[in-house]
C-alpha cells in the first residue's frame, strides 16, 4: 500500500489556554502520523505548552509571534488569563493585528493546510488566496455549535428574518432550527454580558461574525467531540454548515505528558493531604483560567462548602488588574475553620493529577469543555456552576446526559446562595 503522504500543517489557536490544549493535542496526534506541524501564537503562550515528546521533536515547531501593543491591554496580557473578560475585545484587536505576520509566513511556508480558530476571521480568505487548505477547528461541543446557528445566522445577527436574534432574551430560547426535544438554551445572566459592548470594545465585529465568517470560508469543520456522545447534535451541524463536520473525539489529556512537576513541592503537599483523605469522599473546587468570582460569590461558595461538611480542596487564583487574590477575599476565619478538612491552593495546579487521585469523588465546576473531558474521563461526578462563554450551554448538555447537577441560580442575575452549594454538593 502506498505511504500516505505527509503534510505540513500549520495550527493557530486563539489566545486562551482552553484553545492552545486540545489544539496542542491534536498536533500531536497529527503529527504521531507523520505530518510536519507549525504551531503558531506568542512567546508567553508559548512557554506554557507542555513540553513536546522527544519522539515528535523533530515534526513539531513552535513559531513565536509578537503581540502587537493595542490600548486598554495590559502590557505583558497575551492570554485570556491575562485580562478581565471586559478586555477580551482589546486582545482580540490585538490578534487581528497578527494577520501580516501570519500572511508573510504563509507566503514564505507554504504549507498544505491551516487549522485556526474562531477569532481569526481573516484568515481562511488570506490561506484560500495562496492556495493553502482551510480548517476551522471547534473546540467546542457540537450541540454549542448547532444552538449558535448556520453562519448565514451568525453573520447576519439581527437581519435573518425568524431566526434573528438581537436581544439577551433572544438566546433564552431553544431555537427554532433544533427539530428534536432539548432544554439547550442561555439563563439571562449567562448571556447578557455579550449583548452589552460598550464604546471600547468596538475593536473589529462582534465573536458571532467572527463565528460565522470562519466556518463559512473553511474547507471542512473539526469538532472536539464525539457522535457518540451528540449525534442528533452533528446531523443538525452537518444540515447548517453544508461542509463536511469533522468529530475528533475529546481528545483527553494524558496523564504522564500533563506536566513535569512529580516532585515539586507544593505538589506533593496535595498529593500527601489526598492521600489521607477516604477514596471519591473529596470535592475538588476549580473555576479556570478565566473566571473571576467577586467577594458575595466567593463568599457564597465558601460558606456552602464549609456548610457541606465534606473535605475540599479549592484553587483560587489572583485577580487580573488588581493587587488581590481570591484567597484574600474569602470571609473572615474560613480559613481557621475549615483548617485539615478544606485545602486552599493558590497559583496554577496539575488539575489532571489531581482528578486522578482515587480520593477525589466531585468536580465543583464552571464547565469548560476542557475541565468536563478531564473530569469525566476520570470518572467524576460534576457539580455546575456554569459562569462565561460556552459554561452555561455544557451544563445544560451534561445536565441532559445526566452526568452532572447543577446548583440552582437566580436566572435575571445568576445569585447563588451558601445553602445551594451546600445541598448540591
Amino acid at each position: 500500500m502506498e505511504k500516505s503522504k505527509s503534510l505540513h500543517i500549520v495550527m493557530f489557536p486563539w489566545l486562551a489556554m482552553g484553545h492552545f490544549i486540545p489544539f496542542f493535542r491534536l498536533s500531536k496526534l497529527l503529527a504521531l502520523k507523520g505530518h510536519k506541524i507549525s504551531f503558531i501564537s506568542t512567546p508567553r503562550n508559548l512557554s506554557k505548552l507542555p513540553k513536546i515528546p522527544p519522539n515528535l521533536s523533530s515534526q513539531i515547531t513552535l513559531i513565536s509571534f509578537s503581540l502587537p501593543t493595542v490600548p486598554n491591554l495590559p502590557s505583558l496580557a497575551e492570554s485570556s488569563m491575562d485580562i478581565t473578560h471586559n478586555q477580551q475585545q482589546p486582545l482580540k484587536h490585538a490578534l487581528d493585528l497578527l494577520q501580516p505576520q501570519l500572511a508573510s509566513f504563509l507566503q514564505s511556508s507554504k504549507p498544505d493546510w491551516i487549522i485556526y480558530d474562531y477569532a481569526s476571521h481573516w484568515l481562511p480568505s488570506v490561506a484560500a488566496q495562496l492556495g493553502i487548505s482551510r480548517a476551522f477547528f471547534a473546540v467546542f461541543t457540537a450541540a454549542c455549535l448547532s444552538f449558535m446557528g448556520s453562519p448565514s445566522t451568525l453573520i447576519g445577527g439581527g437581519d435573518d428574518g425568524d431566526n434573528a436574534r438581537s436581544t439577551a432574551e433572544d438566546f433564552t430560547k431553544i431555537p427554532n432550527w433544533v427539530p428534536f426535544e432539548s432544554n439547550l438554551a442561555y439563563r439571562l445572566h449567562e448571556i447578557t454580558k455579550y449583548i452589552e459592548r460598550t464604546d471600547e470594545d468596538n475593536f473589529g465585529p462582534p465573536d458571532t461574525v467572527r463565528f460565522g465568517v470562519t466556518i463559512q470560508q473553511s474547507d471542512v469543520v473539526i469538532v472536539r467531540s464525539s457522535t457518540e456522545f451528540e449525534l442528533d447534535w452533528f446531523n443538525l451541524l452537518d444540515e447548517l454548515y453544508e461542509k463536511p463536520v469533522i468529530p475528533v473525539g475529546f481528545l483527553p489529556p494524558i496523564l504522564e505528558e500533563s506536566d513535569e512537576i512529580q516532585d515539586d513541592e507544593k505538589w506533593v503537599a496535595v498529593k500527601t493531604w489526598l492521600n489521607k483523605q477516604r477514596v471519591n469522599s473529596v470535592v475538588y473546587v476549580a473555576m479556570g483560567t478565566e473566571v473571576h468570582l467577586s467577594k458575595e460569590e466567593l463568599s457564597e461558595l465558601a460558606i456552602g462548602l464549609e456548610k457541606s461538611g465534606l473535605p475540599f480542596i479549592w484553587v483560587l487564583k489572583n485577580s487580573p488588574g488588581t493587587g488581590e487574590s481570591e484567597l484574600d477575599m474569602l470571609p473572615n476565619g474560613f480559613k481557621e475553620r475549615v483548617k485539615g478538612r478544606g485545602f486552599l491552593y493558590l497559583g496554577w495546579v496539575p488539575q489532571v493529577k489531581i482528578l486522578s487521585q482515587e480520593s477525589i469523588g466531585g468536580f465543583l465546576t464552571h464547565c469548560g469543555w476542557n475541565s468536563v473531558i478531564e473530569a469525566l474521563g476520570l470518572g467524576r461526578v460534576l457539580i455546575m456552576l456554569p459562569m462565561l462563554n460556552d459554561q452555561g450551554l455544557n451544563a445544560r448538555l451534561l445536565n441532559e446526559k445526566k452526568v452532572g447537577l447543577e446548583i440552582p441560580r437566580n436566572e435575571l442575575d445568576g445569585w447563588f446562595t451558601s445553602e445551594a452549594v451546600a445541598e448540591s454538593v
